[in-house]
């Protein structure tokens, strides 16, 4: 491994790489004392440098204390680069494009929930198909799943599942208009076709889970959330294969379009399309059907959350809320203040979520002047946080903070390490009740090989880039 980085500290939540060689801004990075020697022994701190050095970013290559080593760009990264003279880079967003989490409140207490919490787990991981390749009960014709990619969740309140005012309480509304299906190739489409309303595997899960501690009372109650012991639903997960084999085809296609580009970049994942060009229009089209159908995804995965909870435990689908659906695998056309000026920037996101602030056109009316709520998923057996937007994350981070606790375990490493039955009923023997597609999920997701969630939400929560509002811990997990 090259030489260690040492950041320089700024304050107890904020270090800085200043710049040198090719570097056009620094590298600040939130985070404290303890995630930044994590960061240095895996060396995602150089893939912020190498984030440092892109044409026509603005202000700074910016780390979420969650950061780790990624493609191209580390996961927990951030960087807003001119419209008209930068670029697009499909290693700043990720191969799973929409990766993200909704999160939907119920009327239920612990009480009435816990005693049937193995009976619900088994409804969850019948309605909502989970594991590497889970196949969806729904069949789309081709027209159908180019509807799904222009339309997004809108299409799915169409078809009837789930309900309008759940697009109200979504990012973006569930849709970006930027979508253009044409740009998905037909191995994409064949990828996606029988995946939609499917949990998929890795780090994705469904989680029944219970109200642990309300930090701010007020806004909780506005998001829905009125008393600890009230029982909430998480899913995370997003665009499948579709997504994944989108972020392939235009990597392999940007490195094929400049192979001089190529071969001058640090690591071949930061390949970038120029702005302006056609290529750039065709990844961000693409780049956006595949957001759309990973609103889809959650959206129906919802619907039949509100199934299980019904054959379950009676409660009408209606009660089932969506709190809010957020991205952290995306890339936006923004604008933002830099320097006193607005400038119109593609704000990269890749394991980064947004965080706007009360009055920010972008939130929905019911929040307009609370902020924007950001859910921020925890690994399996530990707690979930839902923060709030601010105005200094929108000046120090173009709005955005951490999307989760952050891999410090390789997959490969977990599997040597922890047995799947082993991690099952240590859970169990706190009270958090497991189903899997397989025992080799569970090991690879084992709470151990992430960072510790309480300490990246305290980072976020006193550098006021997302501050805290409810704690929820797990009860019932499905994991793929």
């Amino acid at each position: 491994m090259s030489e260690k980085i040492i950041p320089k500290k700024i304050n107890d939540h904020l270090f800085e790489i200043p710049m040198t060689g090719n570097m056009k801004v620094p590298v600040w990075i939130f985070t404290n004392e303890q995630m930044l020697k994590q960061m240095q022994e895996d060396d995602c701190l150089r893939q912020g440098v190498n984030v440092a050095s892109l044409p026509g970013i603005y202000k700074a290559s910016i780390m979420m204390p969650d950061a780790h080593q990624g493609y191209g760009f580390s996961i927990g990264g951030v960087a807003a680069i001119d419209y008209d003279n930068g670029c697009i880079s499909p290693g700043g967003i990720g191969f799973d494009i929409n990766c993200g989490v909704r999160l939907l409140t119920t009327p239920m207490k612990k009480e009435y929930v816990e005693p049937k919490i193995k009976q619900l787990l088994d409804s969850l991981f019948k309605n909502v198909p989970s594991g590497v390749g889970s196949e969806s009960f729904i069949r789309l014709s081709d027209q159908q799943l180019n509807d799904v990619l222009t339309k997004g969740a809108e299409w799915a309140v169409e078809q009837g599942y789930g309900f309008k005012e759940d697009l109200e309480r979504c990012e973006e509304g569930g849709r970006m208009k930027e979508a253009d299906a044409s740009k998905v190739s037909s191995r994409a489409k064949a990828r996606g076709r029988e995946q939609l309303g499917t949990l998929g595997s890795g780090n994705h899960f469904l989680e029944v889970q219970i109200v642990d501690h309300i930090y701010d009372k007020k806004i909780a109650e506005a998001f829905g959330i009125t008393e600890e012991g009230q029982i909430t639903i998480m899913i995370h997960c997003g665009s499948r294969g579709l997504g994944h084999q989108v972020c392939s085809d235009y990597l392999r296609m940007m490195e094929e379009s400049d192979p001089e580009l190529a071969k001058s970049l640090p690591e071949k994942d930061l390949i970038y399309a120029k702005a302006g060009t056609k290529l750039a229009k065709d990844y961000f089209g693409a780049m956006a059907a595949s957001a759309n159908f990973a609103w889809a995804n959650r959206h129906i995965i919802a619907h039949q959350v509100r199934k299980s909870v019904k054959e379950v435990l009676g409660i009408e689908p209606e009660q089932v809320k969506t709190v809010y659906d957020v991205a952290h695998n995306i890339a936006k056309i923004e604008e933002h203040i830099i320097d006193g000026v607005k400038r119109k920037v593609y704000v990269h996101r890749k394991g980064a979520t947004r965080s706007l602030p009360p009055f920010d056109p972008s939130i929905p009316e019911a929040y307009r002047d609370i902020g924007q709520p950001v859910i921020i998923p925890g690994s399996m057996g530990t707690a979930s946080y839902l923060l709030v937007g601010t105005k200094k994350a929108l000046e120090a981070s173009f709005g955005s903070t951490a999307h989760g606790a952050g891999r410090v375990m390789s997959r490969t490493s977990a599997i040597h390490q922890f047995r799947g039955e082993d991690i099952k009923k240590q859970l169990e023997e706190k009270k958090i009740f497991i189903k899997a597609a397989s025992w080799k999920g569970i090991c690879e997701e084992a709470p151990a090989v992430y960072k510790d969630i309480d300490e990246v939400v305290k980072v976020s929560h006193e550098a006021g880039i997302g501050n805290l509002v409810v704690k929820v811990r797990p009860l019932g997990v499905i994991k793929g």
